[in-house]
């Protein structure tokens, strides 16, 4: 079958990202198979189709071409026709507002903070206070904030007037999302290309002329990147018949594990699944006509209209420490979008600047949560990456991109290693600024969080989903609300930003539970512990043990996550639980203003406007679960480290009623303020001296135990009456740190 492929790939593998996801940085899928590629000599190009269509749709000529396309005469909504009065306004404007999102033209911040540059249209109607948001410093995120909803407004005149499918992070979404049969989406790939798709098809043509290639690989992250990427494989092979399409990426892992649908393999060749560099390496190997059919990995194909899954048993998965570091070349780089659509510091996160995306670990270290698809390979297959391996591909990244900030996309980044990066990060000196998905669990202790905090982190998301100590327990979290509540104090501390996510809707929540839970929400916010939040309702999927055992969670199945296209969505009944759905406008909109930092002392009933129950949760709840002290004695496997600089020593005698006694002052100097401690001279010789051992530049990390030997050699005595007391146990402020 593949001796009719041609003998070489001329120039081996494209690799695409189709429209859209984040119109910030590019989604890291391809960068990661790149730099894979390259450590088997695999010659490779990528683009991100997503951020060339918004670049070429929303441009001068664009918004021309644009505007010419909208019959005029059609019954069309007041704020629509306001846009296509206001036209000459948009067309004019469009290039100078995303230049100043690229962060090409700062200085423009200046003329659209006074919103009398850009054209304003239903979007500005719900634009909060910006003075009060943004201050009168803010003045670029202000800006940003505004020529983001400018973006949007033109957004709703194409989903009104052009495509209806249209989305700046998505497209077409709703086909894809729980396609149980490819109908609706094999009729909309044969109905005729709409505006979207023929800016999209010109920009793939121009990129396979250049490159040639002889595998197209097409990775699909989210439902809303698959109609693009079946369109793009479509022309693809009406037009370039001789290059084979393959699909790879979060959606097929996913959703299409079951595939059996032939007319799917109309539009691509091949479907790979979970991690792919050894299926995409073996494409490579079956294309060239190296291997037979026989030794692809995890790869559906098509033959005589049967669609068959062939997984190579002999041929192994690469260890991550052999995938190579992800490779962002070839990338616009520079021409990427910063947006501010809400105003929240850790929302912005996601939309507002340029973060290249890395991993800490393969997989889940906990992997036990009953909502989650645990029992796929991404998931259930565990694999940290070292340290010193991380850092090195950090140092790669920024030589490339010139870009220190970074994402960690784990699943739930390991607090262990999270720890072994921030000294590595310390030690080498790298200026990073990066954020990651966290367990709340209570290895992140203050201390921990202070050094993740020098080390660079700003920021952690994670889950609190249900904050109902039952739920949470049925979740098999593995955490307590109170538990949670502790580990964001550490975090806001130390200066990390803290954004939860939230979840209503889980098997056998009661409406009681659901109030209890917001209540504990609005507690967590008054207490200032926690900056953001988003609510999303269970979905129940056919890898997650709740799907896999519905009874056991006392739910019903209305549909069988079983079709020929995509299965993983389960619809489902909640007997014993809440009408789940009725809540979502409220627990949303009070969550809201929780982020503003308003209306705390509301009743909760205020936020519905059906009769819901009285909490039961105390008001002092989580100001109580915060001032209970836990002493905990330390390990002697704990490592003690110094992050603070070689401190001023000075000896001198203390005198008081005619007894004198000496004593030492160690000054410490931070980026804020001097301090002294003031001990007597022999423990404070001895602190001095093991200050100097026990700075984190050493390649020696002393442990409690070492510290406490040391102390007692030096001849002093009552270690745990000096070091657990003041002024020592002061001196985490400094960066005297247990870990």
């Amino acid at each position: 079958m593949h001796s009719s492929f041609p003998a070489t790939l001329s120039a081996s593998v494209f690799l695409f990202t189709p429209p859209f996801t984040q119109l910030n940085t590019p989604y890291p899928a391809t960068a990661y198979l790149k730099g894979f590629l390259n450590t088997r000599n695999i010659t490779s190009y990528q683009a991100d189709l997503g951020i060339e269509v918004t670049l070429r749709l929303f441009s001068k000529q664009g918004l021309t071409r644009l505007f010419g396309e909208i019959e005029e005469e059609q019954e069309l909504p007041e704020n629509i026709k306001r846009i296509i009065a206001l036209q000459d306004e948009y067309i004019n404007t469009i290039d100078a507002a995303v230049l100043f999102l690229q962060g090409k033209n700062p200085t423009m911040a200046h003329r659209i903070a006074r919103r009398n540059f850009l054209p304003e249209a239903g979007r500005f109607a719900q634009i909060d206070d910006l003075n009060l948001a943004f201050g009168t410093m803010g003045l670029q995120d202000k800006a940003k904030h505004i020529a983001t909803m400018y973006l949007e407004d033109l957004t709703d005149l194409i989903t009104e007037c052009i495509d209806a499918h249209f989305g700046l992070s998505r497209y077409a979404e709703r086909l894809a999302r729980s396609a149980n049969s490819f109908d609706e989406l094999y009729d909309a790939l044969h109905a005729p290309h709409t505006f979207i798709d023929t800016i999209l098809l010109q920009l793939l043509d121009e990129h396979m002329k250049e490159v040639q290639p002889g595998l197209v690989a097409i990775s699909v992250p989210f439902p809303g990147n698959l109609y693009a990427g079946l369109r793009c494989g479509q022309y693809i092979k009406q037009n370039y018949p001789a290059v084979k399409v393959a699909m790879g990426g979060g959606f097929p892992n996913t959703e299409l594990r079951s595939l059996s649908d032939g007319r799917v393999f109309e539009f691509i060749d091949f479907v790979t699944l979970d991690d792919g560099e050894s299926p995409i390496e073996n494409l490579v190997k079956y294309i060239e006509g190296t291997i037979p059919e026989t030794e692809l990995k995890r790869t559906f194909v098509v033959a005589d209209g049967h669609v068959s899954y062939i997984n190579n048993p002999a041929c192994g998965d690469y260890k991550q420490g052999q995938v190579g570091t992800p490779d962002y070349s070839d990338l616009l780089l520079d021409q990427y979008i910063s947006a501010i659509e809400v105003i929240n510091p850790m929302h912005s996160l996601w939309s507002d600047g340029r973060w290249n995306k890395l991993t800490m670990a393969h997989g889940c270290y906990w992997g036990k949560c009953t909502f989650c698809d645990i029992s796929l390979d991404y998931i259930k297959v565990y694999e940290p990456i070292t340290a010193s391996l991380l850092c090195d591909r950090m140092e790669e990244i920024i030589a490339q991109t010139g870009q220190n900030g970074f994402h960690f996309v784990d699943e739930a980044a390991p607090p262990a290693l999270m720890r072994a990066l921030a000294i590595e990060i310390i030690r080498r000196k790298l200026v990073v600024s990066w954020w990651t998905n966290v367990r709340f669990e209570k290895a992140f202790t203050r201390d921990l969080c202070l050094l993740l905090k020098a080390s660079g982190c700003i920021a952690v998301s994670g889950g609190l989903e249900v904050a109902s100590d039952r739920l949470l327990e049925l979740i098999q979290k593995g955490i307590t609300v109170a538990q949670v509540a502790k580990v964001n104090r550490h975090f806001t501390e130390a200066g990390i930003m803290v954004h939860a996510y939230l979840m209503y809707g889980f098997p056998t929540q009661t409406e009681q539970e659901t109030i209890d839970s917001l209540e504990m929400v609005r507690q967590m916010f008054a207490a200032g512990i926690l900056q953001s939040a988003f609510w999303h309702q269970f979905a129940m999927t056919a890898h997650s043990p709740v799907g896999m055992n519905p009874e056991k969670y006392k739910v019903l199945k209305q549909t069988e996550a079983v079709g020929a296209f995509a299965n993983n969505d389960i619809l489902h009944t909640d007997p014993t639980g809440a009408d789940h759905e009725t809540f979502s406008f409220g627990l949303k909109k009070s969550l809201l203003n929780f982020m503003h930092g308003t209306c705390f002392d509301y009743p909760l009933q205020k936020w519905f406007e059906f009769k819901v129950p009285k909490t039961k949760v105390d008001p002092d709840f989580i100001v109580n679960a915060l001032t209970v002290e836990e002493y905990v004695s330390p390990k002697p496997t704990a490592k003690v480290i110094w992050l603070g600089k070689k401190p001023g020593v000075e000896h001198y005698i203390k005198s008081k009623k005619g007894m004198q006694w000496e004593m030492t002052a160690l000054t410490f100097q931070d980026l804020h303020e001097t301090a002294t401690i003031q001990v007597n001279r022999e423990q404070g010789t001895w602190l001095a001296d093991m200050l100097q051992k026990l700075s984190i530049s050493n390649i020696k990390t002393y442990t409690y135990q070492e510290v406490k030997d040391s102390y007692e050699a030096a001849g002093l005595e009552d270690f745990e009456l000096f070091w657990d007391n003041k002024p020592v146990n002061t001196m985490y402020k400094y960066g005297l740190l247990m870990l």
